[in-house]
This record gives structure tokens, sequence and C-alpha cells, in this order.
């Protein structure tokens, strides 16, 4: 299998890289920060407009019709500019649990996202927060009107701005997937503070909520799993474009920085250094670009590229960052420079869907080691 980008995927990084150049500026980072949602109805029309968020939804629904690895180039200018925003949420999980649904019931909710009329996002987590099927307590019930779902929700990413809610819960006869209305009677929506300001999350309550069942072939947990499996690859793909972000503002100041009379970087201890951040970013890359290849081509081996992905991206983004700190020194760790807003977002991806050892874990019982 051939691990790279295709000319067209090329053209769609440069194309993406300059409107986010354009509405994803570090001012513009730090101003959506501070707002209750963590994105602007003009900046995702711009991503809609382009085709950005609809990459995974087929042509009949308003898609692009693309694979995860158009996505992946997407994600990885995304994670370069540090983008707030529902798109993990909305394009990535969101839009790969409907895919995974009867096309019938699926079209009208990716044609409302395709189009930009509505955010969504996957309520799966409860409690302390572990994407498990044992930790799924929230029921869902039928009466004369259809269903109804009573439990709460924690740590769903984009939870308090998203319109539609895809949420897992337990009915008489398993698990199952349960769309709905953000605003519908019975979800109250709290956001939740994170250390990364430019991820949003909430805990969505839901008593007695109105929901519809989407149909599923076979297991609603297996489902959920492949929709975690393309959430792990996603960020993969995001943490590479930070860890290269960083990458080129170090470079940049340690080219630039002076001290004896010389540039920093001629020093040999920060020039290993920065020869050891090269190494370990391009391995990440090639992990990230090869399970995304895996996913979108159904490779036998895809479950344990995707482990291997993020626990490896995710160790990686933290050892840069790390090293990207200690040489731009104390300054670093101010709040006016942008190295810590990499520093935080690598520390919250890091865990998300699972900490790299749990990933480990999950690899080595994979390969049956």
């Amino acid at each position: 299998m051939l691990v790279g980008r295709t000319e067209e995927q090329v053209q769609l990084g440069q194309v993406t890289r300059a409107l986010l150049g354009r509405i994803s500026t570090e001012q513009e980072v730090r101003r959506l920060m501070a707002t209750a949602d963590g994105f602007e109805p003009a900046t995702w029309s711009a991503l809609v407009g382009l085709g950005l968020v609809s990459i995974l939804i087929p042509e009949q629904a308003g898609g692009m019709g693309g694979s995860l690895t158009d996505l992946g180039v997407v994600l990885e200018e995304m994670g370069r500019r540090l983008t707030p925003g529902p798109y993990l949420s909305t394009a990535v999980l969101a839009v790969q649990a409907l895919l995974a649904t009867d096309p019938e019931q699926a079209e009208p909710y990716l044609k409302q996202i395709a189009s930009g009329a509505a955010i969504a996002t996957v309520a799966v987590t409860e409690g302390p927060g572990r994407w498990a099927e044992a930790d799924v307590a929230t029921s869902a019930s039928r009466d004369h009107d259809g269903w109804r779902l009573s439990g709460a929700k924690t740590f769903v990413p984009d939870g308090a701005s998203a319109d539609l809610i895809l949420a897992v819960a337990r009915a008489d006869d398993g698990l199952g997937l349960f769309a709905i209305p953000g605003a519908a009677a019975g979800v109250t929506r709290a956001s939740r503070p994170t250390m990364d300001q430019t991820r949003k999350q909430a805990t969505v309550e839901l008593d007695g909520a109105c929901a519809q069942r989407l149909r599923i072939t076979g297991s609603a947990w297996d489902v959920v799993a492949e929709v975690i499996r393309v959430g792990m690859v996603a960020v993969a793909a995001e943490q590479v474009g930070g860890a290269l972000e960083v990458l080129d503002l170090v470079l940049e100041h340690v080219t630039g920085r002076r001290q004896f009379g010389k540039p920093i970087g001629s020093f040999q201890a920060i020039q290993h250094k920065c020869a050891d951040l090269v190494v370990d970013i391009e391995a990440a890359r090639s992990a990230a670009y090869y399970a995304q290849q895996a996913i979108a081509g159904q490779a036998p081996d895809a479950a344990a590229a995707a482990e291997l992905a993020k626990s490896y991206c995710s160790d990686m983004y933290r050892r840069v960052t790390d090293a990207a700190v200690q040489m731009f020194g104390g300054m670093g760790m101010t709040w006016e420079h942008p190295i810590h807003l990499y520093l935080k977002r690598a520390r919250s991806s890091e865990i998300l869907f699972g900490t790299p050892g749990q990933h480990r874990e999950l690899l080595a019982t994979l390969i049956g080691l």
C-alpha cells in the first residue's frame, strides 16, 4: 500500500491552508476561544462553502464523496492552525455514525450537515468519560410518541452548540443509536471548562427527550467502535499538523535568537534536539497516513493501524511541544506566546478517545501479544 498523497490531495491541502490562513489566524483563534460556542457562523459557512465539512458525505446527499485520506489532509491543516469549531464532532464523528445507519434515515441529516444547516455531534461517554460500552447507562424506552431517552452524557464534543445529537443508549433489545434535536424538550446542556479552549465540551442531560432510533445492521457498538476508530485517526492527523507548525515556529526562533554573538540554532545541543523532532514527526506522519489509508481501504490491519497511529502521534505531539517550550524558554509558557496553545492542544488530544497507554494495550491485544 502506497503511503502518501495524490496530486489532488496536495492541491486540497494548499487550498485549505490558504483559507485557514485567512479565517483561523492566531488572533481569531484567541477570540473564538473566549466565546461560548467556539466558532463563528461565517467561519463555518466558509468551510461548508469549500466542501470541507462534507468530504465524507456521499454525492447523492450533497457531499463530496471523498475518503478518510482526503479528510486527513484537511485535518492536518486544521491542526496547524488550531482551528476552533465543531469540525471533528460534525464532519468526522457524526457523519461517520450516520453513514453506518439506514440511508433513508441518514440522508436528511447528512444533507443538513453538508449544507451547513446543522452542527452535529455524538454523545457516547458518561461518568468519567471513558469511550467504553460498559459505561453506557442512558436508557431508551418506547411509548406511543416514539423513543424517549433519559440519562446524562459527559464530555460531549460541541454538545452545547449542536443542532443534532447522536446518542448511544440502552433499550430493551440492547444498545441503539438515537438522533435527538439539540433544542428538544427534555434536553439540558451545560458547557464544561476545558484546558484546551479551542475544543468545546458539554454535559448533556436527557430527561425523557424524544428521539428517533436509527436503524443499524448488526451491533450498535460495532458502529460506535468504528466511529471511535475514525475519530482516533482524525485526531492523529491533527496532531501531526500541530507538530509540524510547532517545528516551524521552533526553527524560526532558533535561527533568529542570538546568544554569544551567534544564532542559538548553531549550538550542537539545539541542533540535536531539532533533528530529534524532525525524526519523531516524520515517523508519526507515516503512522497517521498509513492508518488513514488502511481504514479507507478496509485493510485487515486497519484497527491495529488506528491504535498505533493514535498512541504514537499522541506521544510525539507531547514530546514536540515539551521540547518547544524548553527551546523558547520562559516566554514559551506565557499567555502571549502561541506555543502554550499547542501545548494545551497536545495534552487534551493525548487523552481524547483514551490515553496512549490504553491504545498500546489494545494494540497488543489485536496483534496477539
